[in-house]
């Protein structure tokens, strides 16, 4: 049986795997591997954007701004987080991008976590 406690450093973890910290590509049998959950610490700088759109999306995202100001594009609005706290939640099947407008940190939950998803690298604008 693995640890049931881990301790780390969100920076220094997701480091390694594009802010990531929790889910199915966690090694198995510690603590942060889950296939119900994904957890991510996206440290951003200004003009940062996603490389292209997510489509096809089959999981449910909360996105919280913790300092900046950043930008998720849906098909049907933009929604602008401002203030620390600010936070957006779309379902399954909606499609998505997204923009730093300010340098920005931000903590994304997504469930359920789902093996072969893989964005390409964001890049600046």
């Amino acid at each position: 049986m693995g640890e049931t406690v881990y301790v780390g450093n969100a920076g220094v973890d997701g480091a390694t795997n594009a802010g990531w910290l929790l889910g199915h590509f966690a090694p198995p049998g510690e603590v942060r591997h889950s296939t119900d959950v994904e957890v991510k610490w996206g440290v951003h700088p200004p003009g940062q954007a996603r490389s292209r759109w997510a489509t096809g999306e089959r999981r449910t995202t909360l996105l919280v701004l913790v300092e900046g100001c950043f930008r998720v594009e849906l098909p049907d609005r933009t929604v602008r987080l401002a203030e620390p706290g600010d936070y957006v939640v779309w379902g399954r099947g909606v499609d998505h991008s997204w923009y730093a407008e300010r340098a920005s940190v931000v903590l994304t939950v997504r469930w359920p976590s789902v093996p072969g998803y893989r964005a390409d690298p964001p890049v600046l604008r």
